[in-house]
């Protein structure tokens, strides 16, 4: 068609037609932008999200401060078992020797407790042995200080061995008393790197601020974790301890009575003999 002007005129038709066309050919060019688009967007994080917020995620994420207390404390912890599961053990088994001797003292004599000993380590044996070194060392002469050198023997063998199964025990109480501190220390550590956080971001959107505080506070926790059962077997050990050293005191009790059972028999012997 030509106008009044002598130019083209496109039919009405053709026009809808081409408007369609064009339509058709935007939606397909949408399509494939947000195809393109969309794989990109998901592998840009979004910094307003939150962060793996498990207690391992939140370690991982952790300021090299607070990664070296979170060890620090779970090392403290581990030790703590450790020792507990060592003293259980030496305890126990010191324990049962120690009663299983305490039974032989009654009614025997010093020089025959002394020969069952032989060249036994455990407490009650080295309270009979020291016994018998004294004996030996006085000539085999019980007179009235015998028994006070005796005495003073056993006393200083009773302080060694609490000694020994004491070893450790004062870790707990370290670990018991400091650890709290420590993840104190870890927390105080990271809320100030949280705040930090908070200025540069320019935003205090709960997203971005929780994570940081949290990891914070996760270090307390594992101070509170570290500390709580140190104390708690602390306490136990301390008690078993003290029964251990009352078995070897009723030991001590038992050899000083041997002696002096052999003194009053020697005594009685005495008149009989000088007939």
């Amino acid at each position: 068609m030509i106008n009044r002007n002598g130019t083209h005129m496109m039919p009405n038709a053709n026009r809808k037609s081409w408007r369609g066309t064009a339509h058709v050919i935007a939606s397909i060019a949408a399509a494939a932008l947000a195809a393109v688009a969309t794989p990109v967007m998901a592998q840009t994080p979004n910094p307003l999200l939150p962060r793996n917020l498990s207690p391992w995620g939140m370690f991982l994420n952790a300021d090299i401060v607070v990664k070296a207390v979170m060890i620090g404390l779970a090392l403290a912890s581990l030790l703590t078992w450790t020792v507990w599961l060592a003293k259980t053990i030496e305890l126990g088994t010191a324990q049962r020797v120690a009663r299983r001797r305490l039974r032989k003292l009654e009614g025997a004599s010093l020089d025959a407790v002394a020969r069952d000993c032989g060249g036994s380590s455990d407490a009650v044996a080295q309270l009979v042995l020291s016994a018998a070194r004294e004996s030996e060392l006085s000539g085999y002469i019980i007179d009235d200080d015998f028994k006070e050198r005796v005495a003073l023997r056993l006393e200083r063998v009773e302080a060694a061995m609490a000694r020994q199964v004491s070893r450790g025990a004062g870790i707990l109480a370290t670990i018991g008393a400091v650890s709290p501190f420590v993840g104190l220390f870890g927390t105080v550590w990271g809320i100030m790197n949280a705040f930090i956080g908070i200025s540069e971001s320019h935003t205090t959107n709960l997203a971005v601020v929780a994570p940081g505080i949290a990891e914070a506070l996760l270090t307390t926790a594992i101070g509170l974790v570290a500390a709580i059962p140190a104390v708690v077997i602390y306490n136990h050990l301390a008690r078993v301890i003290t029964g251990y050293r009352a078995v070897l005191s009723d030991a001590s009790a038992m050899i000083l009575l041997m002696i002096s059972r052999g003194r009053r028999s020697r005594a009685a012997m005495m008149p009989h003999a000088a007939e």
